[in-house]
């Protein structure tokens, strides 16, 4: 199989355009012979740790004011007694998510200081630290742009990291999608990816399809993104994460991305990416996996047995069993990963700590 980092951007642009035959001969092609019929998924826990952010996007419902918020910061009572209630379902991910620069609010700091702390990367590094010293499971953080000694601390307790670059295209600044949105420059969340290459941290980004990018942004993000790898050899998944207008934001009349748009998208990252496992959100995509693995995608990202998703709250996590009847229907197999694929589970990637507590996690979910 020619690989499509071998060829031209043109080529790959054409693949966008092609008519149903032509993609039905790429579906042959990634589907002969082919032996791994595997899609990977993680057992998280999703720990909003403040919806607080500096970030207005036109798509988001994470974010919160804190006036409408439920609550400023979780305290840290509440999400060690949610990493406990995980263990009951075995749960492997605590993934950690808080809003862009949300200590630079007045009310968070204040909070901070009163649980005596000085930022929330400190914050997030104590409770993480407690969760994989004290509990079988392994932090995974996503928290916008941080600096990059910030990404080596946290390091030291996360098994894993990840920020979408969503798109390289910058003109999107200047339209309802981002433009009250600083952290959503491209250089800035390019520049944070190869930070955490250059602290060897396993990684996962991707693109946000439908907001208003061209097919050729499409293209140019994913090159850019292979350019990354080709460099650190850190990026572990790349998510494809269609768009979906919700009730009450900016762009709620804003309509999703057709569906053959995400069929060829995941089709050309497939060809692009043979190093890097490409996933479809499930939840956004009910019914949709068996597809999706005929064109390439082999994971189905981390899905709660006991919390919700938070940056999607209308969709609904599929059932484990479900997914598992759906892609036996197409003789595929749901196995379970950590947040860090088998590949980077090395000391050259995970600090002594978080390497000795994968290896046994690891060892666990295999047997």
């Amino acid at each position: 199989m020619i690989f499509l980092n071998q060829l031209s951007k043109q080529e790959a642009r054409n693949i966008l355009d092609y008519d149903i035959f032509d993609i039905l001969n790429i579906i042959k092609k990634i589907n002969i012979n082919k032996t791994n019929k595997n899609i990977t998924y993680s057992r998280n826990i999703f720990l909003p740790l403040t919806h607080i952010c500096q970030n207005n996007c036109g798509y988001c419902t994470f974010k919160q004011t804190p006036q409408e918020a439920d609550f400023l910061l979780m305290d840290k009572v509440e999400v060690l007694s949610t990493i406990k209630k995980s263990m009951k379902y075995g749960c492997t991910e605590a993934l950690f998510t808080f809003g862009e620069s949300a200590d630079k609010n007045e009310l968070i700091q204040e909070k901070l200081s009163r649980y005596n702390y000085e930022s929330m990367v400190d914050y997030l590094y104590d409770l993480s630290k407690e969760a994989l010293n004290n509990y079988n499971i392994l932090p995974h953080t996503n928290m916008g742009i941080i600096s990059r000694d910030e990404l080596y601390k946290l390091s030291q307790v996360n098994a894993s990291m990840g920020l979408m670059l969503e798109t390289t295209n910058e003109k999107l600044l200047k339209t309802i999608v981002h433009r009250d949105s600083p952290g959503k420059n491209p250089k800035k969340r390019i520049e944070f990816i190869e930070n955490a290459g250059k602290e060897n941290i396993p990684f996962t980004t991707g693109l946000l399809i439908g907001i208003g990018e061209s097919k050729n942004d499409r293209i140019d993000s994913l090159l850019k993104i292979r350019e990354i790898q080709d460099q650190y050899g850190h990026i572990q998944e790349i998510i494809l994460q269609n768009f979906k207008p919700k009730s009450g934001i900016p762009m709620e009349n804003h309509p999703e991305p057709p569906l053959v748009d995400l069929i060829k998208l995941t089709l050309v990252a497939t060809l692009m990416f043979p190093d890097i496992s490409i996933q479809i959100p499930p939840n956004l995509n009910q019914k949709l996996i068996s597809l999706f693995a005929f064109m390439g995608a082999d994971d189905v990202g981390g899905i709660s047995p006991l919390t919700m998703d938070y940056v999607n709250p209308e969709s609904k996590w599929p059932k484990i069993k479900e997914l598992e009847y759906e892609l036996n229907s197409i003789n595929y197999n749901l196995v379970e990963r950590l947040p860090v694929y088998d590949k980077y589970i090395d000391e050259t990637y995970l600090k002594k700590e978080v390497y000795e507590k994968a290896l046994k996690l690891q060892k666990r979910i295999k047997n």
